[in-house]
């Protein structure tokens, strides 16, 4: 059966490492070449329909039962996180909480997605951690012109910029040069807009890149975290997790920049980032309205 655009399929060069979906199939130089966007990871790449194959159901089955069980692996951590921490708030445990019950006020998330199906993801994921968050599916390269107006829109605590990148090219890669990456120079000038209006990194907490993404000169652009170290390729939930991370610590506190890596889903040579200021604020008495 011929390959098709929406069909899932591996890399045979590749050992079948990744499952993509087929985005495109188009003709160059002779051969028809498929445009792959990963179903689980921020990637994007091209390649030959015959170093393609389709999987089938049974294997798509169980690498989304390994996927759903990280991710509830994940939440659990997170929420067992949060439970400590309220037992050692004194708001939670003086005697002012037995007659006023306390209420969290984390920060505010602005998502921008350039693949809407990892947007709902993520947006999922936020209503599941409690988190207020604003998704806008936008594609990489009109991410830059768009984000300083849905920055004074929402008036976010963070803003997370992400999608799909990859390292392009064959042969030996040089990874200082912006043209090695697909989507990280989009990626770079979001940060440099949304810096422009909102300068402070305390002020406002960013989080951009995808896979392979040219780490060095995101976080010079103006991130706080940012992707990927190492050049590997990170998963669809890594920036909600490190947004969580952020958008649950205190105000008077410093993120600990390696609880929030190890808290991602692709750790630390994945993601990265400098120490910044938390977002999440207690607040008393609870309204009984």
């Amino acid at each position: 059966m011929a390959l098709k655009v929406g069909d899932l399929v591996v890399r045979k060069s590749h050992g079948g490492d990744i499952i993509f979906k087929i985005v495109d199939i188009y003709r160059e130089e002779g051969r028809d070449v498929a445009y792959l966007k990963g179903l689980h990871y921020r990637l994007v790449a091209d390649a030959p329909l015959e170093d393609i194959q389709e999987i089938d159901a049974e294997y798509l089955r169980d690498e989304i039962k390994k996927m759903e069980a990280m991710h509830a692996d994940t939440l659990r951590r997170v929420m067992s996180r949060r439970d400590l921490e309220r037992e050692k708030n004194e708001l939670y445990r003086g005697d002012a909480a037995k007659k006023y019950v306390p209420f969290d006020v984390p920060g505010k998330v602005l998502h921008l997605d350039g693949d809407e199906e990892y947007l709902r993801m993520c947006l999922k994921t936020y209503s599941q951690l409690h988190i207020e968050a604003v998704g806008e599916h936008i594609a990489e390269a009109k991410q830059p012109e768009c984000v300083i107006d849905l920055l004074k829109k929402h008036q976010p605590d963070i803003l997370v910029v992400t999608g799909h990148d990859a390292l392009i090219g064959n042969g030996k890669k040089d990874f200082r040069d912006i043209n090695s990456y697909r989507n990280s120079k989009y990626y770079i000038q979001s940060t440099l807009n949304a810096r422009s209006v909102r300068p402070a990194k305390d002020d406002l907490v960013i989080f951009a890149g995808a896979c392979q993404s040219y780490f060095e000169a995101i976080l010079a652009a103006g991130a706080n975290y940012a992707s990927s170290p190492t050049r590997i390729f990170i998963h669809a939930y890594d920036p909600v997790f490190i947004a969580e991370k952020v958008a649950f610590t205190p105000i008077n506190k410093t993120v600990d920049i390696n609880e929030a890596i190890t808290a991602s889903v692709t750790g630390i040579e994945g993601v990265g980032g400098i120490e910044t200021r938390g977002k999440f604020r207690y607040g008393m008495p609870k309204s009984p309205y």
